[in-house]
């Protein structure tokens, strides 16, 4: 009678650790995506940087043509 007592909490406890198991997977699953969308999205914000820069740098070439033609600053 005390074994069949045993074998229904240990069934118990199995099942428990079962459903922890999936629950683990889950968040596992989970995070790996929440990863890859922050590397994701820290790859997009660097390259928007860079094609900001490249615009500010023509745009600094530009404005320096543009005062030595009209002879504001002087030649270099």
């Amino acid at each position: 009678m005390s074994d069949n007592l045993v074998l229904e909490h240990l069934r118990y406890i199995r099942a428990g650790l079962d459903a922890l198991r999936e629950d683990v997977r889950d968040f596992k699953h989970r995070l790996t995506t929440l990863e890859i969308q922050v590397t994701n999205l820290a790859s997009t914000e660097s390259s928007h940087y860079a094609g900001l820069a490249i615009r500010m740098d023509r745009t600094d070439d530009r404005l320096d043509r543009i005062e030595r033609r009209l002879e504001i600053v002087p030649a270099v």
